[in-house]
């Protein structure tokens, strides 16, 4: 297997400090938490940023603010900004970090029943993104919420979009998407090409276990707040850096390594 790469999201879009007061917002804030996570063992962090009252934004300003501060305190790790802001925006709107040239950015391949809201991605809208970041030379961490996204993906590949290495993130438990179940991990890494990467995600209670099965397959990791922010059953996490602590625990106890952000970087051919 490939050393264990730890991605940490460490903010979202959604989760407000009412939910979690350890939760990131400010630049500082989240330069800081980028820096312990780091530490801790992840080498990506997965990037969601808000205004001054605290809302989602996709403003390019707001984001070069904090990777600044990211880069001032000597984060190595990886930085990768989400494109997919939160739902209602649009695709100039979210794209906007992209202009940034990040070594890597999100791309999500699909439309999602997203709770209550639809977050609206269909090919022409996966196109855009797909050939502005090719222009920029990013890495796409290609987001799949459903089974019918990975064909989407394979799709943008069969048209020359994306670059030669594959990598995806398995997003499961999204209410009104995939189940986070085992059954379902293993469909959806089946049908992945032979030599991409992938990373599996779960929201809330099923973070930690089907992040001990991606360990256990050869996948890799995304833990943090943006999508769970307990530690365990009704005890809210310290910090982000305390989940990632955690999934270096484990993948240690059943020998397998952690990847520093410059081994992640030739797994992932950036």
């Amino acid at each position: 297997m490939d050393k264990l790469i730890i991605t940490a999201a460490i903010c979202g879009a959604e989760v407000t400090k009412e939910d979690n007061p350890n939760l990131p917002i400010t630049a500082e804030e989240l330069a800081e938490e980028a820096l312990q996570v780091e530490k801790a063992g992840a080498s990506i962090i997965h990037l969601h940023v808000r205004d001054e009252d605290g809302l989602p934004t996709q403003d390019k300003d707001v984001y070069a603010e904090v990777i600044s501060e990211m880069k001032k305190k000597g984060v190595n790790a990886v930085i990768q900004p989400s494109t997919g802001g939160a739902a209602g925006m649009s695709w100039q709107e979210r794209i906007q970090p992209v202009y940034l040239k990040p070594e890597m950015a999100t791309l999500d391949c699909g439309t999602t029943n997203f709770g209550d809201d639809i977050f609206v991605n269909d090919l022409p809208l996966m196109r855009n993104f797909a050939e502005e970041m090719k222009k920029h030379d990013i890495l796409p961490e290609l987001e799949c919420f459903e089974l019918g996204h990975i064909y989407n993906a394979l799709q943008l590949d069969k048209e020359d979009l994306l670059p030669e290495h594959l990598h995806f993130d398995l997003v499961l438990g999204v209410p009104g998407a995939t189940a986070a179940t085992l059954k379902n991990l293993m469909f959806m890494v089946e049908l992945l090409p032979d030599k991409a990467s992938w990373t599996a995600a779960a929201v809330g209670r099923h973070q930690l276990p089907i992040a001990v099965q991606a360990i256990l397959m050869g996948g890799h990791v995304r833990v943090g707040f943006e999508d769970n922010i307990y530690y365990k059953k009704g005890v809210l996490a310290e910090s982000n850096a305390q989940l990632v602590e955690r999934i270096v625990r484990l993948a240690e106890e059943i020998g397998r390594e952690t990847a520093s952000p410059d081994e992640a970087r030739e797994i992932l051919d950036i």
